[in-house]
């Protein structure tokens, strides 16, 4: 039962302000005019279409305060992860000698990509070659076991295409990259654990996720509006959707 005669405590004035702040931050921010290649492996094409036109979420899936607290703790996690990596002796590139993040433009700048980071050199002993790419993700307790457990390829496939195309995009301006595992760090933001990973070059899932980056782009310019994931409005993925009314009204 709702009451309304409840008022807000103190803590949640201040939160409701600063949340407030980040929304309008964020409102302000200009929006892509491109499709983002760690976007690539949405398991939804049509979802992936949605978010490349820009078309608005349903009433009430717009990004809370909350959501946009976490990505700026994930932010500044990866600061920290930088930090840890070249203080054990990793040479890490975050930026190019001029500044600016490494990235790559296709698909006449339709589909790009910023890499987190590249590995130059490191220990010896470790069994990473070079140059690397280097992926950095944080995620809750759970999410984190379930990567540490099963793999990235499996637990997160999103991740895990982020990387082959990156891999694949980056060659060209930083040559060997595709031949050498990346290295993928995960922190599990509730104990701050550490989960490293070499992913070798999954060439075929670079191919795959390239093909449907083309496919989203051609669609859009088409007018065409692609299949969804599955025929079940309920299924786990529908129901986390931010396009989830909207999706299934228009058949």
């Amino acid at each position: 039962m709702l009451d309304f005669n409840h008022q807000p405590s103190f803590h949640e004035r201040v939160t409701e302000r600063i949340d407030a702040a980040l929304q309008a931050e964020q409102a302000d921010r200009p929006q892509r005019d491109y499709l983002g290649g760690s976007r690539l492996g949405v398991a939804c094409e049509r979802a992936l279409q949605y978010e490349y036109t820009h078309t608005p979420v349903d009433l009430g899936r717009e990004l809370s305060g909350r959501i946009l607290k976490v990505f700026e703790v994930g932010h500044a996690l990866e600061d920290l992860a930088i930090r840890w990596l070249r203080l054990a002796g990793f040479e890490l590139h975050t930026q190019k000698a001029n500044g600016g993040q490494f990235g790559f433009s296709v698909a006449g700048g339709r589909i790009r990509g910023h890499v987190d980071g590249i590995l130059a050199g490191g220990p010896e002993g470790l069994g990473l070659t070079y140059p690397a790419l280097w992926e950095f993700k944080t995620m809750n307790a759970k999410a984190w076991r379930e990567t540490v457990r099963k793999g990235v390829a499996k637990a997160k496939p999103v991740y895990a295409a982020q990387v082959a195309v990156y891999q694949a995009y980056m060659e060209g301006t930083v040559p060997g990259i595709c031949h050498n595992p990346a290295l993928f760090t995960a922190i599990n933001k509730d104990s701050q654990e550490l989960h490293f990973e070499m992913i070798p070059f999954d060439g075929g899932l670079a191919q795959a996720m390239s093909d449907r980056g083309v496919r989203v782009i051609t669609a859009t310019a088409a007018g065409d509006l692609l299949p969804r994931m599955t025929a079940d409005p309920a299924h786990f993925e529908c129901t986390w959707c931010a396009w989830q009314d909207r999706c299934w009204k228009v058949g």
